[in-house]
């Protein structure tokens, strides 16, 4: 049965080209489309149980795209929500607002006409519709920069009851995490918890576009006690300190004078599709004096964070913890790590800001 798809947009040009990326797909039919975000009310309160997904812009006139997101959240009405944004700062904030508010994902509306017609574009709205109801990618079609996708498994993941030990408490520590689909969701849920007196530095790859990432970490910095900031190229870490990886860069670490360590941000190419990739944060940390490294992968799709994992787990003194299947919003990359064997602990993410902190102590 092919899915429902509500398209809200006050653009009748944007309407008619993702109703046609939607047509496209023989898995999917547009079921309705609205011109702003109280028009889209009241199809969803007339028709609650008709849409299994909406494609949503955000600055409409008469309702915007947040306020209809939180009518629906006071009503009590749950439905597969994906952003289409523009890549303006403030269509930024209000992206990462909507995101908080339960949209599952979002796609940056195209500045040009000719890439609203793009491959590109066309190749992103489906990729999230695909994800968000675990179809198969499409292969009648060529799709640039395929992500991985995690291993089918039959076998739950049970989580490990490991004790933390004194031993992990001593020495310079650093806490770096990964997240992706579902990210910004759980990071408010997650980073706010964590106490200013952190006693490491926090290095964090959510993989968003340019742009995105500092409107993240301005509005975390804002609901939390630890002091979060975009990364920026020379960044001598600090305890106490979340560092986003910047959207359209690799995040790499190296050692600095006064055996501090510093960060480092390149133009080299994205790796799977991904920049920021955090398989390159984490392979970067092999070349580190942290004497303990807590490793921490949250929801998204793919696998990224796996590998780079791995490879620190042979060489260093790492300690894994990973996001649980209930309580992501894409169980792919901590599904790929602990399927992998690497994880310490599967933990629900409201237990994962105690865990990183027990892990890494305050000062």
């Amino acid at each position: 049965m092919k899915k429902n798809i509500l398209i809200v947009d006050d653009s009748a040009l944007m309407r008619r080209v993702i109703s046609d990326i939607i047509k496209s797909d023989e898995r999917f039919q547009v079921a309705d489309t609205a011109n702003n975000g109280a028009e889209a009310l009241d199809l969803i309160v007339r028709n609650k149980e008709k849409y299994d997904a909406i494609l949503l812009d955000i600055n409409m006139p008469k309702m915007s795209g947040l306020e209809l997101l939180e009518q629906m959240n006071k009503r009590g009405i749950k439905h597969t929500t994906i952003m289409v944004s523009t890549l303006a700062k403030q269509g930024a904030i209000e992206t990462i607002q909507a995101l908080e508010l339960g949209a599952f994902d979002f796609v940056t509306k195209p500045d040009l006409f000719m890439e609203v017609k793009g491959e590109s574009f066309h190749d992103q709205i489906l990729r999230r519709l695909w994800w968000a109801f675990d179809f198969e990618e499409n292969n009648s079609k060529e799709i640039q920069k395929k992500e991985v996708l995690p291993p089918k498994s039959t076998h739950p993941i049970i989580p490990k009851n490991v004790t933390v030990s004194r031993e992990l408490r001593r020495g310079s520590k650093i806490v770096a995490l990964a997240c992706s689909t579902g990210g910004p969701k759980a990071l408010q849920d997650l980073i706010p918890m964590l106490p200013k007196t952190l006693d490491a530095p926090v290095l964090l790859v959510q993989h968003m576009p340019v742009g995105f990432t500092n409107s993240l970490a301005t509005r975390l910095n804002e609901l939390s006690r630890i002091n979060v900031k975009e990364a920026a190229d020379g960044d001598l870490l600090e305890n106490g300190t979340v560092y986003i990886a910047k959207g359209g860069a690799q995040m790499r670490l190296e050692k600095a004078i006064g055996g501090k360590h510093r960060i480092v941000l390149t133009d080299e190419p994205a790796r799977g599709g991904l920049k920021p990739c955090a398989d390159i944060m984490y392979e970067s940390l092999l070349d580190t004096d942290f004497e303990t490294i807590t490793c921490v992968v949250l929801t998204g799709m793919g696998g990224d964070g796996t590998k780079g994992i791995k490879q620190l787990k042979e060489l260093k003194n790492i300690y894994v913890i990973a996001q649980d299947q209930a309580t992501s919003t894409v169980y792919g990359m901590p599904k790929v790590v602990a399927e992998a064997g690497l994880t310490n602990e599967v933990l629900p993410l409201k237990m994962i800001s105690e865990a990183i902190t027990q892990n890494v102590g305050v000062r």
